[in-house]
This record gives C-alpha cells, structure tokens and sequence, in this order.
C-alpha cells in the first residue's frame, strides 16, 4: 500500500512538472513571437528564429537572428523573469564569418538561391558590383543580404569577401555603370577578342582611367579590363541626371519587351514578374522590395475601387487571390501600368509584353483583370521601404 501512495505521488509529481514545464514553454513561445511580429515579420528580410527546449530541468535556447536588439529584448524577458537558461543562440554574422561580413558581387549575374545548394530554388539574382552584407557561411555558401535586404544564399564562386575597410573602399570608389541589355569587358582595347566577362544592364564596376573610346575599370577581385564608352557611364553622373518619372517608368520597362520571364531573376537574362518592377525603378534611382507580396506594402495605396479610374503611368497594379473570412489576400503578380487611352500596363508573364484592361482591345487580359487586387505608387512617396539612391548618395 505505502508503494502504491508513494508511485501514486511520484506520477502526480511528474505530471505537474511536465504541465509547468509545457506552460513555460508556451508563454516563451508567445513572447518570442511578440517580439518576431515587431522586428522580424518577414523572414525575407530579417531572421529572428529561436527554439526553447528543457532538458534535464535545464532551459536550452537554440536558433539564430540577424536582429541583435530582438535578441537582447527576449533575454531581458527572461532574466526578468529569474530564468536560469543555457544561450546556444548564433547572432548573424558571427565567427562562421570572422570580419569578412561583407562582399560585392564579381560575375555579371549572380544567382541567390533559397537554401545552400545549387538545387535550391532561385530566390532572386543579384548584378556585377552590387555590395552585399554576408551573415553565414555553409560549405561553398554564403548566406547574404542584398541592398533591398532579401536575405538568401549565394555560391563563393559569385562573390568577392571583404572587410569593413575594404567594402568602405569599393563603395567610395568612383564607379561606371553599364548602360546596355548585355555586353563584354574586354582584357585589351585594341583586341576585342579576348573577353573577360560579359556584362548586363545595370553592372557596375570601378573607374581607373577612359580614352575617347574606353573606360579602363577594376572588378571587385582586382580584375581590369575595358568597357567602351558608348555602352557605359560614370556612375555618379548617371545618378545626379536620372529623373524617376512616369515617362522614364515606361521607357525603362518597354526596352525589356521580349525579355524572357525567369523565376527569381532581376536581371536582362530574364526576370519573374517583381524583378521586372523592381530593375525598372532601379534604373530610375530607386531601390524598392524584392517580391510582389513585400511590394504591394510599399508606396500610397490608389484605386480602392478598383475601376482604374485613379491610375497614373508607373503605379504598380497588385494581382491574385482576394482575401475571405477565412483566408488572408494572396498576392502573386505584379504589373506597370502605362495610363494610356488603351488602359494597358506592362508586366512579366512568359515573357515582359503589354496587356489591357480593356475588352475591346485585342490585349485584352481577362485572367489578370479578374484577380486584380489594387495598385500602389512609388512616384513622389516617401516610404522606408523606397530607398531613393540620390538621397543615399548624399548620406
């Protein structure tokens, strides 16, 4: 009998430890994401992913996060509250870097993938000369942070590492920018036959010295060569001229038509829906969120009654599934729209083409006209998340 009582008060021991145990865990996991929906809502942008487990009546913190202020805010939730606790937490980028925490792209297209393998999906691409933030590193992968802050992994073969002196060092560097579809550098002026690399809209690379027909410029890994001069600009020039209008918004997305529709790419070797609006602004001056369903966040809300009434050139228009009672709005495509008397707007589907929202026209869209969401514009908006480079270059 007295085994019985005692097995019997053993159990009832055990279970409410297990009960205090599961309690703990689940006000933790509230708290965490408190703090996630605050600081890291969008894992694309940011990392804030911590586990909590108890072994041994020891609390175990697990995980990693790019947001150190998110960090230090749960630890003093748990320090408040007297836990004792084991942090096997990573705060990126850590030693798996060292100093090397920053990099620059070095190929003419690099492609940044969604896990650290060349099988991954495509999650974005990123152009010749663009500085990037690097957090992790697996095997041959590095996991990086481009300049609209989507963070994804990218091969070391793409890259050239550098550290905060040196990354200063090729941001203030005097800089051409490519200003054709595609083209070469060229390893000798006089012999345009023995090519270094090809090049794409929007690369950039640094300025050492220019005749009347060639810029002599640097890669990032040292590399120099020569780019003609009727196919590049000086970077700083470009950016101090360009103009972000409606007119520029529809000359910069027409030179794309036919270009082929690529998921994940940002670049003339093809792009999905949100790479074409998003290497359309950029090469007015203005960096704006990777995906359709970060961008639709961005700018002023227009047309609330969805007659198009209320659009002008360059707004971009929202597509997909509309929300229910029971489902959030889902939203998967992206256009331009042209405000011309045809109602047509521009966008990449198949390929970059023109399509209408008129019935009589022979573009007519019926499919994206049904799944039509709403539509936003960047012209003339300040927001956070519109990063203008002319404002930046003046920081």
């Amino acid at each position: 009998m007295k085994f019985i009582k005692y097995f019997s008060l053993l159990l009832f021991l055990i279970l409410m430890s297990c009960k205090n145990d599961s309690k703990l865990i689940s006000e933790l996991e509230s708290i965490h994401a408190s703090i996630k929906s605050e600081f890291a809502p969008d894992k694309r942008v940011e990392l804030f992913d911590i586990n909590f487990e108890l072994a041994d009546n020891q609390l175990i913190l697990e995980g990693e996060t790019t947001s150190k202020r998110a960090f230090l805010i749960l630890l003093d939730s748990l320090n408040n509250r007297k836990l004792q606790f084991t942090n096997n937490v990573r705060v990126l980028p850590d030693a798996a870097v060292g100093n090397l925490q920053f990099a620059v792209a070095k190929n003419s297209v690099i492609n940044i993938r969604s896990e650290p393998k060349h099988s991954a999906e495509l999650g974005t691409q990123g152009l010749l000369g663009m500085s990037l933030k690097v957090f992790d590193q697996k095997g041959d992968f590095y996991k990086i942070q481009t300049p609209d802050m989507y963070i994804s992994w990218v091969d070391r073969g793409g890259i050239q590492l550098l550290n905060k002196a040196e990354i200063d060092t090729w941001n203030q560097a005097k800089k051409v920018l490519f200003t054709k579809n595609f083209g070469y550098v060229f390893a000798d002026k006089k012999d345009e036959a023995t090519i270094i690399s090809d090049v794409t809209l929007g690369g950039i690379l640094e300025y050492i010295s220019e005749d009347d027909t060639f810029y002599e410029v640097k890669y990032p890994d040292k590399r120099t060569g020569f780019i003609k001069k009727e196919e590049a600009v000086i970077y700083d020039s470009w950016l101090e001229n360009v103009v972000s209008s409606k007119e520029n918004i529809e000359a910069v997305a027409k030179n794309f038509g036919g270009f082929p529709y690529l998921w994940g790419g940002t670049s003339s070797k093809g792009m999905d829906c949100s790479g074409f609006t998003k290497m359309v602004y950029l090469l007015n001056g203005l960096v704006i969120p990777r995906d359709a369903s970060q961008q639709i966040n961005a700018g002023k809300t227009v047309d609330a009654t969805l007659n198009f009434k209320d659009l002008e050139k360059g707004d971009l228009l929202f597509f997909g599934t509309k929300a229910t009672s029971e489902t959030k709005q889902r939203v998967v495509h992206v256009a331009i729209w042209l405000g011309n008397d045809k109602m047509e707007f521009i966008h990449s589907s198949g390929n970059v083409h023109l399509s209408s929202m008129d019935a009589s026209q022979p573009n007519y869209d019926e499919f994206n006209k049904n799944r039509y969401l709403g539509s936003k514009r960047y012209l003339g908006v300040k927001d956070a998340m519109i990063i203008d480079l002319k404002e930046k270059m003046k920081l």
